[in-house]
């Protein structure tokens, strides 16, 4: 079975969940299947590369610039036999495909573009390219990833033409062999972290979507001691670059131990922030999934997490973590829970520690790369039968 992965992340370019998502995946679909990697945007090792660009318009809408590679992305997909996009970023390419080639197309939704109505602000007018581009891909799809039962949710009720039968839930996994309880200690001791002292950490872009205004609302109610550790790169929009720079500004007249480390650092470096950390801080306002919380969770990390999407299926109240009630017209109140729920673990090193063990224990048994993969292999092969 010849696959096709359509995709924009892909390392070494890699900087959200999906594309964490389809480097694993791609890891283990070689094991079962003849796969090839298709990628907008700059050219990499280990997949065909086509560039963001608009003929004649290099300043043309970054909408607009996808689409046009996903157009060039399509006349090198002829002898693929399923095609398997990811993100809207490569969802026309997947459909077009599948219309050019009467091949089967299947879709991994790791965010949903009605959902996500911030996007306005980075893309003005193409984010109704965007949001049209995907509504089409969706509703014609042969079967569509959700990677969580909320996810499922979200994609029947945002796109209500769209078949149920089509729409599989199968889980983001996590690589326990790279992401373990670390040691050693030197990345946090090049970036200034006392050592002799409690730290909570988040780890994420400054996007709308992960909340983190609202963590660093909290973090001043955190108790005195509790250090505030940031591996958060820049933010998407400039007005929300002004609007957490002010609100750092304002943390760190109030506190000491706020450290913040914009430039994306190796999954090594990651792994060891994250195993240090009493508690990892998960503050998204909308979060398919959330494979930083099984990051955390394999490195044996207790969870603070908001109780949206799919998060509750991967963190569990009072076994390894606690969820935060995240609602829209009540920010405040999210805070103060955050700010809460992160004191009440800090306090308690026994059970931060039982948390994390517990969270090790699940990210090992149940969301094993290997399994995911079987089962999207499995799916091709049902889409083939359907076309057939």
């Amino acid at each position: 079975m010849r696959i096709g992965i359509l995709t924009r992340e892909y390392p070494p370019f890699v900087y959200g969940g999906a594309g964490v998502h389809v480097d694993f995946l791609v890891r283990e679909l070689t094991k079962l299947a003849d796969v090839q990697v298709y990628c907008t945007g700059a050219e990499r090792d280990g997949a065909s590369t086509f560039p963001e660009l608009v003929p004649g318009s290099a300043d043309a809408n970054p909408a607009l610039q996808v689409i046009a590679a996903d157009v060039a992305m399509v006349a090198a997909l002829a002898d693929r036999e399923v095609l398997h996009s990811h993100t809207w970023y490569a969802n026309l390419a997947g459909h077009l495909g599948k219309l050019l080639y009467g091949v089967p197309h299947v879709i991994t939704a790791h965010s949903l573009e009605p959902l996500r109505p911030w996007k306005a602000e980075q893309l003005g007018g193409g984010y109704r390219l965007s949001s049209w581009v995907e509504k089409t891909a969706y509703e014609a799809a042969d079967a569509i990833v959700a990677v969580s039962n909320g996810m499922r949710r979200d994609i029947l009720a945002a796109y209500p033409e769209v078949d149920p039968d089509r729409v599989h839930t199968i889980y983001n996994g996590i690589d326990t062999e790279l992401y373990y309880p670390d040691p050693a200690t030197d990345v946090l001791e090049r970036i200034g972290v006392d050592l002799s002292k409690p730290y909570v950490t988040f780890v994420g872009r400054i996007t709308r979507q992960k909340g983190v205004p609202h963590l660093l609302s909290a973090a001043k109610d955190l108790e005195p001691g509790t250090q505030i550790v940031l591996l958060a790169g820049a933010a998407d929009t400039p007005e929300l670059a002004a609007e957490t720079d002010a609100l750092l500004a304002e943390l760190n007249a109030q506190r000491d131990g706020v450290f913040l480390v914009s430039e994306m650092l190796p999954r090594e470096e990651v792994r060891q922030v994250l195993s240090h950390a009493r508690v990892f801080v998960c503050p998204s306002i909308y979060e398919p999934l959330g494979i930083v919380n099984l990051e955390a969770m394999a490195c044996q990390t207790a969870v603070v997490a908001s109780d949206v999407g799919g998060i509750p299926e991967v963190v569990m109240h009072g076994e390894t973590g606690l969820l935060v009630q995240y609602d829209p017209q009540q920010p405040g109140q999210f805070e103060a829970g955050l700010a809460s729920a992160i004191n009440q673990l800090v306090a308690d090193e026994q059970l931060c520690d039982d948390f994390g063990r517990s969270g090790r224990g699940r990210a090992v048994g149940d969301f094993g790369w290997d399994r995911i993969a079987a089962q999207v292999r499995d799916l091709y092969e049902a889409v083939r039968r359907t076309a057939g």
